[in-house]
């Protein structure tokens, strides 16, 4: 194997690898982005259970102080 065909497998190695990072990149803010929506998702639906158990909380406060 000559010099300038091992030039060339290394670029086209180089290449490759090249293109498999960046698709890797890619794949990753995809998934970055899937995974925020999921956690602003989830932040709201806990805030909104939060809100339901208190508001259950109180009713229960209130009923209990009613029946004394």
């Amino acid at each position: 194997m000559s010099i300038d065909e091992r030039i060339e497998a290394l670029t086209q190695s180089v290449e490759l690898i090249a293109s498999l990072h960046r698709d890797l990149e890619q794949s990753t803010a995809k998934n970055f982005e899937r995974l925020t929506t999921s956690m602003e998702r989830l932040t709201t639906s806990m805030e909104r259970l939060t809100t339901v158990a208190i508001a259950h909380e109180e009713r229960i406060e209130r009923l209990e102080d009613k029946g004394n």
